[in-house]
């Protein structure tokens, strides 16, 4: 496994300085950057005794670096994602909303430089990242969007920019959000405010901080995936501004959570991935003669993190907020009665996306119900549950829409949806789940693994069908009746239950079926909470989960792949491909 990937651009430069000559000599500016953090910021998983990479590990590399090159010449930076996705954030997003936040602590305790807004952190909504943003500007580390347009005045909604002093050279740090946020999110969370295009207004950006603070060297933080280059997808801009825009030293990008690192004649790009499995270093040498900067150097190079080498004064000094959270988390909530694996879902109904349907066709007026395995390989053993399980059934903060589709669409939203999951295959030796051998750009580990994001692999609940295997999109689903035996009526409109991500555009699946997920709100007959909290809910209410209530046909019918004389073995033998050892 390649886990460094080093290339070096050399070029001859004659940038006159416009306003501050730099004096003669050579300069060195570290670069360290890390992206979709999700909340990984202690060591320990809470229970168990296990260790994870964190931000405390990431520190450890830091103060490394700094005490190397000296901390005057290192910039630290984060594209986003950093308010979600552990318990920690959850507990100090929702929970303990009086004390300060941890995270502009953490980050202030890390000495970061500017920070990126990230769809995660938007999913938060306005009383988090609001109250994040104020006591981050208190610790001069301001959340920067600089393409998140108010639509009052017109102005951006966090900073465009940062400017700081490292090894000598004024750096201006710009900062961007990604631009498919309402593809992903409800309104409400991000109300107030659109999100423009990263790579149809950065150029316009860099000049105007260009000539309004000379910096010596630019840089771009950009939560958007790092894409192909060629302009195709709003959500992964980063390698459109690399190769496009000029005057731009370092592209820093998150959100795809693939490490990716490369340079250009005089640049260089950096994507740490995501979790704190490695953070991203880039080197710039510039030489400067009579004022002008002759020479650049760039070095990338991905390095990964040791979970083990967390930052010991760190730890003992975040122990207080590590122990509530911890607290937090180990809270008994209820009793699980059956086993919850998500790797179940993927080749029949299972006890764990059953869980989710259940909660969801019971919100009124939910007559069906959509859902998908959110979770890639989690397990839930039966016993007594804390709230840390909760996070592993349900991880994001997706809300509970109620929509209007009719039957008709319905068939074709599944049509759509086994398409992305199952190939059209004539007998039991083949593959059924479309899984291919190839290397997971986001591990770097070697294996077999779906063509397609397994979040987006969605069934129904209310109604019994067959998903036939050895047909083409557009025969494969064959719907027999309502769960409780009735007709199922294609024309009649039925209310449906679905993640406000899903309502809102992710995945496309709404919208390939010809349903404007840009106009949803036509649809929206109820809202609800988000999913986890009406699990809790549930917990409070009823003390355990059942597989006999979750999962009762008569409730959220039931579903199979047909014909099972080739299907069952062949998904047996994808699942053992796809979770071998």
């Amino acid at each position: 496994m390649k886990l460094n990937h080093v290339s070096l651009a050399i070029c001859t430069l004659l940038i006159v300085s416009c306003g501050h000559r730099l004096k003669d000599g050579d300069y060195t500016l570290t670069v360290l950057s890390t992206n979709d953090v999700h909340a990984s910021w202690f060591d320990s998983t809470y229970i168990g005794g296990g260790v994870k990479r964190s931000l405390m590990a990431i520190n450890t590399y830091v103060d490394s670096v700094r005490t190397a090159d000296g901390a005057a010449n290192v910039l630290l930076v984060d594209a986003g994602d950093c308010l979600q996705g552990d318990n920690a954030a959850y507990y100090y997003n929702y929970i303990d909303t009086l004390s300060p936040h941890l995270f502009p602590r953490l980050v202030e305790y890390m000495k970061y430089d500017a920070i990126a807004w990230g769809n995660h952190d938007v999913e938060t909504g306005h009383a988090v990242y609001d109250r994040v943003q104020r006591e981050l500007v208190q610790a001069g580390i301001p959340f920067l969007a600089g393409n998140a347009i108010r639509t009052d005045n017109g102005k951006s909604y966090f900073p465009l920019y940062k400017m700081v002093v490292k090894s000598g050279l004024r750096v201006a740090v710009l900062g961007y959000e990604n631009a498919n946020i309402k593809a992903w999110l409800a309104e409400e969370v991000w109300s107030g405010i659109h999100f423009e295009p990263v790579a149809a207004r950065i150029q316009e950006d860099v000049d105007y901080v260009r000539r309004r603070e000379q910096p010596d060297v630019v840089v771009a933080i950009i939560h958007s995936g790092t894409g192909n280059g060629d302009g195709s997808n709003l959500e992964s801009e980063s390698l459109d501004v690399f190769h496009r825009v000029k005057g731009v030293d370092f592209v820093i990008c998150g959100h795809d959570h693939i490490p990716h690192v490369e340079t250009e004649l005089d640049r260089a790009f950096l994507n740490s991935g995501s979790h704190c499995r490695f953070i991203a270093q880039g080197t710039m040498r510039l030489k400067v003669q009579d004022g002008q900067v002759v020479t650049k150097t760039f070095k990338t190079n991905l390095i990964p993190i040791d979970a083990h080498k967390a930052d010991s004064a760190m730890r003992e000094h975040f122990r207080p907020e590590y122990e509530k959270v911890k607290a937090f988390t180990l809270r008994e909530v209820g009793v699980l009665n059956t086993e919850l694996r998500t790797r179940d879902a993927y080749i029949g109904m299972s006890d764990y996306v059953n869980l989710i349907q259940r909660l969801c066709i019971d919100q009124k007026p939910a007559e069906l119900s959509i859902a998908a395995p959110l979770t890639y390989n989690g397990t839930v053993k039966p016993g007594v549950l804390i709230f840390n399980d909760l996070f592993t059934i349900y991880p994001f903060e997706n809300q509970l829409y109620v929509i209007k589709m009719t039957g008709e669409e319905i068939v074709k939203y599944l049509e759509a949806s086994y398409d992305r999951w199952i190939n059209t295959v004539s007998g039991p030796g083949e593959h059924v789940l479309r899984i291919v051998p190839r290397e997971n750009l986001r591990t770097q580990q070697k294996g077999w693994s779906f063509e397609n994001l397994t979040y987006n692999f969605d069934s129904v609940a209310g109604i019994n069908y067959t998903v036939d295997v050895t047909k083409r999109r557009g025969s494969r689903i064959h719907v027999s009746s309502m769960a409780d035996g009735s007709a199922f009526d294609p024309a009649r409109t039925f209310n449906v239950a679905i993640t406000s991500y899903r309502a809102s555009g992710g995945g496309n699946l709404l919208d390939e079926i010809g349903i404007d997920t840009d106009n949803i709100d036509e649809r929206v007959v109820a809202r609800y909470p988000e999913i986890r909290n009406i699990l809790y809910a549930y917990l409070l209410e009823n003390g355990s989960i059942d597989p006999e209530v979750i999962g009762d046909p008569k409730v959220i019918g039931s579903w199979k792949f047909v014909p099972e004389n080739i299907a069952k073995p062949a998904l047996k033998a994808d699942l053992a491909l796809l979770f071998a050892k």
